[in-house]
């Protein structure tokens, strides 16, 4: 019983979303609460959420911190650089730009956390994307899957949890599968590259002042761009990428659209008209496309402090380093770089008031999600329904299988870890399957590195606190991230498991 209500909660809150008949944080609520009363616990609902609310407090403090101090850097221009190296790089080109994407997100990664990454990916490329009109939902895609991949790194998340789940050495763990997730990265950049094929065909290529346009014989000169589409068809952008993929691995070459041209109005079926300029409130950050400069930082702002860029990039490296050495829990770091970063660049009380007011709007929003995930999480483990969940599965599984457990437990890993937490997977699945795997003669180590092949599908997870920071700053709607996302982040969880068992490691 406990194992249906499971499924089918899940199952009812992805269909709400993704159909937009609900907002993600009532949903969060609701459907939970609804749920817990089916299964007759209704009484315990409170001690359920208290409970969830409890684990995801800290998460929810760093994320708070977190987003205050990545916009002030954002404020005081820490990240003005590397817009204009993106900017530089891409040429207005939209497949630069998608496979531009895909790279900042993988290197920003390495700092281990999710948060960090979306914040600076989308700092950088959501003004690129709004003045070219390109699709929202591949930025978030793209980003939350490379993330995905690198979310594998030891201080990352999941290898931890899986060596100390079966008590190994992460090193063990982790070393050897750095071919499979080479190619499962590699994997996402050749996606990038097709979207932005995808992207280019739909918008064309922008030419930069000064610059001519790719294809262009002729002077230089502005094209128009196209209106952006709305939520579902953003989520539509990625339909016929199968058949690009195809392509591209054949080795055709895809042919780059001029803009405003008769190919970009049938793909969006819309006249060619000026993308959309995003408003900014003044001092703010994000500003809007000037005539004299193809810019996405208001490069005029009020909240610059050039003076102290040395100071702020320093504070930055160092925090981050602090963060990968463990030097302090991260919700504490972001707490005590946030307020030592107000302090510094707006020594003055209503300066900090308005930057903290700025960016209360994102506070609040994903603070809000959080603790609603909470809800979620506290009557998913609360009522057992988790616990159920794993064991029908892992029942499930025919006893012929037994020799190919580290198989299994890489494609249980897709839905296992997108549907539950990383902590109860690695923490009350993982356990299990190596159990089981071991009696039919399957090393422990097989099973913890496949277990590491579902974290790209993982991180679009509704679970994932920091897939809220990453939609809800590129204001993407979360179903229409899911709907776009889901198939390619799980196609490359799949090749990853593929390169690992190619190359003997699973």
């Amino acid at each position: 019983m406990l194992t249906f209500l499971g499924f089918a909660m899940i199952a009812t809150f992805l269909v709400l979303i993704m159909m937009k008949k609900m907002s993600p944080i009532a949903a969060l609520v609701l459907i939970p609460a609804l749920f817990c009363v089916f299964a007759g616990k209704g009484a315990h609902l409170g001690d359920y959420v208290i409970e969830g609310v409890g684990k995801l407090a800290p998460t929810a403090a760093m994320l708070m911190f977190a987003i205050v101090y990545f916009g002030l850097m954002i404020d005081v221009g820490l990240f003005d650089p590397i817009v204009r190296g993106i900017l530089r790089f891409c040429k207005a080109d939209p497949m630069r730009v998608v496979v531009g994407t895909a790279v900042l997100a993988a290197i920003v990664s390495l700092d281990g956390d999710g948060s960090t990454t979306f914040m600076i990916t989308v700092s950088a490329m959501y003004p690129l994307y709004k003045r070219l009109g390109l699709s929202l939902v591949v930025m978030t895609g793209v980003a939350a899957t490379a993330n995905g991949v690198m979310n594998t790194l030891p201080w990352g998340g999941p290898t931890a949890r899986a060596a100390t789940a079966l008590k190994l050495d992460a090193a063990d763990i982790f070393v050897p599968m750095i071919p499979a997730l080479a190619v499962g990265l590699l994997f996402v950049f050749a996606l990038a590259y097709v979207l932005g094929l995808r992207e280019r065909r739909r918008v064309g290529v922008l030419a930069l002042p000064g610059q001519k346009a790719p294809g262009e014989a002729g002077e230089a000169e502005e094209a128009e761009g196209v209106e952006e589409a709305d939520g579902v068809e953003e989520a539509e952008a990625g339909e016929g990428v199968e058949e690009d993929l195809v392509a591209a691995a054949a080795g055709s070459t895809a042919r780059s659209g001029s803009a405003g041209s008769a190919a970009s109005g049938a793909s969006t079926g819309a006249a060619p008209a000026a993308p959309p300029t995003p408003t900014a409130a003044p001092g703010s950050a994000a500003g809007a496309a000037h005539e004299d400069g193809f810019q996405g930082l208001d490069p005029d702002r009020a909240t610059l402090r050039p003076r102290l860029y040395w100071f702020n990039a320093g504070l930055t490296v160092a925090l981050l380093a602090a963060m990968i050495t463990q030097l302090l829990p991260i919700p504490v770091l972001f707490l005590l770089g946030a307020a030592l970063a107000l302090t510094v660049n707006f020594p003055h009380m209503p300066d900090q008031k308005a930057r903290l007011a700025a960016h209360a709007d994102n506070v609040l929003n994903v603070a809000g999600m959080v603790f609603a995930a909470a809800v979620f999480t506290g009557v998913l483990t609360g009522t057992g329904m988790v616990k159920h969940m794993a064991d029908w599965l892992v029942g499930a599984i025919p006893e012929g299988m037994g020799p190919h457990m580290a198989l299994v437990t890489g494609l249980l890993s897709l839905p296992l870890t997108y549907f539950m937490s990383n902590d109860g997977f690695y923490f009350g699945v993982l356990p299990v399957l190596a159990e089981a795997g071991a009696a039919h003669g399957v090393s422990p180590l097989e099973i913890a590195r496949a277990s590491l092949v579902g974290q790209a599908l993982h991180m679009s997870s509704p679970l994932v606190p920091a897939v809220y920071v990453l939609v809800g700053m590129a204001g993407v709607e979360f179903g229409d991230h899911t709907r776009f996302t889901v198939k390619w982040a799980a196609l490359t969880s799949l090749v990853v498991l593929a390169a690992g068992m190619l190359f003997g490691i699973i």
